[in-house]
């Protein structure tokens, strides 16, 4: 790209002007790192409008690794049973909770594949819902609920019980990209379910996966779509292939990619949260991805709780380097300050209120 073609772009993006999708796909071409440095400055500094230099940090208990899908991309698929599953017991969920809130985490993710045993019967669901009453009752912090694509009663008794946050990752909005990697799932149910849960005052978590196939065109709808439906937290994460699905002779390149995102999802929603996940690669990687705008902290897992994490099952968790502990002089040494748990209450409160507003006046969130 020219060079005052890119300043063009970045200049419009500072006004926090809309970016077409070819302006997108131009910014998602960028190779050098010259190009990135100056993409990467407006993004901090449009973070640093909205939110200073503080990051919010979420909790992740991945509850459940039994899965009645056979997404090609994922280790806890179905068909891959050499992989040893567990399901945690509300006591086990229950002092992980408290070790985490404990800690200073703002949120806690409560995270399981679509376990059969949850989705047998109407009764499936009872324990998640009690859980998250427990946790709103006695650690009084933000829940987010990542339990699949769960009927709207179910969501609905969530809800109820306290939830504030629903994560369903689309993966890529990419139809035909998306039949290869969630084998049999619809895609519009999978949106639509998403839709009904902000109909219901949930904020939305939305999702993509890089590096599995993805154009920039792709990214770019991705990126666009995740506006267009008013997300309150978009992410993206490296493709990692995982032993014993079809993917796991994949050919993978460098996370550049991934930062870049993490970047142009700043510049086109500056007001958004946008997550730098423990997952991909562990503490090594936090840096880069917070330099790259994101402002929340994922995946922190305490050590010692048998707990996995998603694309990289262990990575970084027995020897805490996904605790507080480790992270915050992190921040410390890039300065940056963790935010505190009001602050981020408050954040959650306002994007509540806000989207309230909008609909009360028919207008759409963006």
């Amino acid at each position: 790209m020219g060079k005052s073609q890119l300043d063009k772009i970045l200049e419009k993006a500072s006004r926090e002007l809309t970016l077409e999708r070819h302006e997108i796909v131009a910014l998602l071409d960028l190779a050098s790192e010259e190009e990135f440095n100056k993409v990467m400055g407006v993004a901090q500094k449009l973070r640093g409008k909205y939110f200073r230099n503080r990051i919010f940090l979420y909790g992740f208990i991945y509850f459940s690794t039994y899965c009645r899908n056979d997404c090609t991309f994922c280790l806890y698929r179905k068909s891959n049973s050499g992989y040893p599953r567990y399901r945690k017991s509300q006591g086990e969920i229950m002092a992980t909770a408290h070790c985490l809130g404990q800690s200073g985490v703002h949120l806690l993710d409560l995270t399981m594949g679509e376990d059969p045993l949850y989705y047998c019967d109407r009764q499936g669901f009872n324990d998640l819902i009690q859980i998250v009453k427990d946790i709103k009752r006695e650690i009084e912090i933000p829940v987010m609920i990542s339990p699949g694509v769960v009927s709207e009663e179910i969501l609905w008794k969530l809800k109820e019980a306290g939830a504030d946050w629903y994560a369903c990752y689309q993966e890529t909005h990419n139809k035909a990209l998306y039949s290869q990697l969630r084998i049999k799932q619809s895609y519009e149910e999978r949106m639509n379910r998403k839709m009904s849960a902000q109909k219901m005052g949930y904020l939305i978590e939305e999702g993509m996966l890089t590096g599995v196939g993805d154009t920039n065109e792709d990214v770019a709808e991705s990126i666009l779509t995740m506006r267009r439906m008013g997300v309150d937290q978009v992410r993206v994460m490296s493709f990692v292939p995982q032993k014993n699905t079809p993917l796991e002779n994949w050919k993978i390149t460098s996370h550049f990619r991934e930062l870049l995102i993490i970047a142009i999802m700043r510049l086109v929603m500056p007001d958004r949260l946008i997550p730098a996940s423990l997952d991909v690669d562990g503490l090594k990687g936090l840096v880069k991805r917070l330099d790259a705008g994101a402002n929340v902290i994922t995946s922190i897992i305490p050590p010692s709780v048998g707990m996995a994490g998603v694309s990289q099952s262990t990575l970084d968790i027995d020897d805490g380097n996904r605790s507080l502990e480790k992270i915050i002089p992190v921040l410390d040494a890039n300065h940056l300050e963790p935010a505190t748990l009001s602050e981020y209450q408050a954040w959650v409160q306002s994007r509540q209120a806000m989207i309230s507003s909008f609909k009360k006046e028919g207008i759409q969130c963006r």
